[in-house]
């Protein structure tokens, strides 16, 4: 039997942090006050002018490599899981192909899942793992989602940030991916959307992310409830058995909301959204290193990842770390 297993993490936020007093003196009509009590947003980073979703993706990325011990040309699927991928094409895969200076031919692609992207993009390099096709994958989560923010829109403006989280995936006689489960629904495209796109040299439409905040919540809480509760059912395993939930950081009450309809205490929830806000397909792979360079969590616990996002896409992964 061969397995997935997670040999290194690594993450990377730009810049300085940027509080939510910070916005406000930018001129955004808010409070520290108004941010804080709604989301549990304190701060979130910004990619500088110039610097792309793949220059995130290959600082994060080094990292995982370098934690799993490798070298670059060992990795042998690259996928990067963004909504702002640095160009139309080529893939921000491809670009962090050759940043990295890997050049063995092998196999890189994007994952567009917004917020779920991240756990999309590892139950697919899993299946790869696990046919015994390829040997080592590097899957990263990157986001600059500062360029599609509307500033004039404050309830949106707010609650995202910029940063990317990478995990090298490595084939192994140990058990490691135990279980993920993806789900679509598209008729909840337009609850959060960015309902723009590109032709004849215009921007049609409108290139901003736009989101009815009260319908996302409801919806959220509802299937990474029910989400995570279908990775344990296939493996026979129950919420005691978890050490550590690590959701999508969108906003602190979604996070409470799903712990709570799961039975599991807060204690055992990672939650980094306080200072890093709503990064979309970073922010799993951005709070799961986070903990493990930490010390929170530890080889041999299990660990339930799960995100939920744009389109609407959801889904969940039963991890033995």
């Amino acid at each position: 039997m061969i397995y997935a297993r997670i040999a290194g993490t690594g993450s990377c936020l730009p810049g300085t942090p940027v509080t939510n007093d910070d916005l406000v003196a930018r001129g955004i009509d808010t409070s520290d006050e108004w941010i804080a009590t709604r989301t549990g947003i304190r701060a979130r980073h910004f990619a500088a002018d110039g610097q792309n979703s793949s220059d995130l993706a290959e600082t994060a990325s080094r990292r995982a490599i370098e934690a799993a011990g490798i070298q670059a040309d060992d990795i042998d699927l690259i996928i990067v899981a963004t909504s702002t991928p640095d160009y139309i094409f080529p893939s921000t895969a491809a670009l962090l192909q050759a940043r990295l200076g890997i050049r063995n031919e092998s196999p890189a692609f994007d994952v567009q899942a917004v917020c779920s992207g991240f756990v999309y993009a590892l139950s697919v390099a899993e299946k790869f793992i696990r046919s015994g096709s390829h040997k080592k994958a590097l899957v990263v989560g990157a986001e600059v989602f500062s360029r599609i923010l509307d500033w004039n829109d404050r309830t949106t403006c707010v609650l995202f940030g910029d940063g990317a989280g990478a995990i090298v995936l490595e084939a192994s006689d140990q058990p490691g991916i135990l279980a993920t489960a993806l789900h679509a629904d598209g008729a909840h495209n337009e609850i959060l959307c960015v309902p723009g796109t590109v032709a004849s040299g215009k921007v049609l439409g409108d290139p901003f992310l736009r989101m009815d905040g009260q319908a996302v919540f409801k919806f959220a809480v509802k299937v990474l409830g029910d989400v995570a509760q279908e990775v344990l059912a296939a493996t026979g395993s129950t919420v005691d058995e978890v050490d550590w939930l690590i959701p999508h950081q969108a906003n602190v009450r979604i996070i409470q909301s799903t712990a709570k309809r799961l039975g599991l205490p807060l204690e055992r929830v990672v939650s980094t959204v306080a200072s890093h806000g709503n990064t979309s397909a970073a922010s799993i792979p951005l709070a799961l290193d986070t903990a493990i360079r930490d010390g929170r969590v530890q080889r041999g616990q299990r660990l339930v990842l799960e995100g939920v996002g744009g389109g609407f896409t959801w889904g969940a992964a039963l991890v033995q770390y």
